[in-house]
């Protein structure tokens, strides 16, 4: 069974050659106290028996420089996938992307709508800026998975993006912060819309941030997390680490995560443990990047 991490961040000891340029001007507070750099992650990952890692830009270190994690690319390719970070509303966010994709070798982007604080402000007036129309009419006609740190108000918004752009394919980082409430859909529907989870195209992340919410505020992350497979299916569930932004060692998150799946057939495991992300990432011989069910 492969095993991919869907949610790690790297952090160079050497910031002459990388210097920092967080978003917002504020660096995050995970990356001075428990800073992890490549070789300190792939020792992580080989103790926790994972193969494959994606890691995804640290843009509360390194902003929309994404250099550090290219460079390791270029050296890790057969452990390693990057996600980077682009400004969005930039007038040159589309050649941007161009050499992230082409020239540097990442496989998705992220955005951020909300990350629940004030360090990091929202892009614009959020996803549906129309100064980003063309970032997210490429990032459709090239089928690269966007990577969206969002809320569960955020939903509606999404689902016209969706909507509008037929070959967009996203990944809710932190599984989208859905509601916990009792008796209310994950996420807010538009009646206009076509739900997140009948779309085929959103993949959701499950990661320490999400259980440990849950658990926090609903007393247990079990229900939730069953319910996300309930939803989207387990062959669009797929599970991350945080490390080093999460604290533990790998192993330790990923057991924090996997300790609440539910009662799953062999083949759903397979899919969540690491099959989703293949397929997305193309990380494996004779797979494509997926998008629809």
């Amino acid at each position: 069974m492969l095993h991919v991490d869907t949610h790690t961040h790297i952090i160079s000891p050497d910031t002459d050659a990388y210097p920092t340029a967080p978003l917002g001007g504020h660096r995050s507070t995970w990356s001075q106290e428990r800073p992890a750099d490549i070789g300190q992650l792939l020792r992580q990952a080989e103790a926790a028996n994972v193969e494959r890692l994606v890691v995804v830009q640290a843009s509360t270190v390194y902003g929309f420089d994404n250099s550090y994690l290219a460079d390791q690319l270029a050296l890790h390719a057969d452990r390693v996938s990057g996600v980077c970070s682009v400004d969005f509303l930039s007038p040159t966010a589309v050649d941007d992307l161009r050499h992230w994709i082409d020239e540097r070798g990442f496989t998705g982007v992220r955005i951020r709508a909300a990350d629940g604080t004030t360090a990091v402000p929202t892009p614009g007036r959020g996803l549906d800026d129309e100064r980003m129309a063309p970032v997210w009419q490429f990032l459709s006609d090239r089928g690269a998975p966007v990577c969206i740190q969002m809320h569960a108000r955020h939903a509606p918004m999404l689902a016209e993006l969706l909507r509008k752009y037929s070959g967009l394919t996203v990944v809710l980082d932190h599984a989208g912060r859905p509601d916990l409430d009792e008796g209310v859909p994950l996420y807010p529907e538009d009646p206009a819309a076509t739900p997140l989870h009948e779309t085929g195209r959103v993949f959701v992340k499950l990661t320490p941030p999400a259980v440990l919410r849950a658990q926090r505020e609903a007393g247990s992350a079990a229900p939730l997390v069953r319910a996300l497979i309930g939803k989207f299916g387990a062959d669009h569930v797929m599970w991350g680490s945080n490390f080093p932004a999460s604290a533990g060692t790998l192993a330790e998150l990923a057991a924090l995560v996997t300790g609440q799946l539910p009662a799953l057939d062999d083949a759903e495991l397979a899919m969540i443990a690491g099959g989703t992300a293949a397929r997305l990432y193309g990380l494996a011989a004779n797979t494509a990047p997926a998008a629809g069910r």
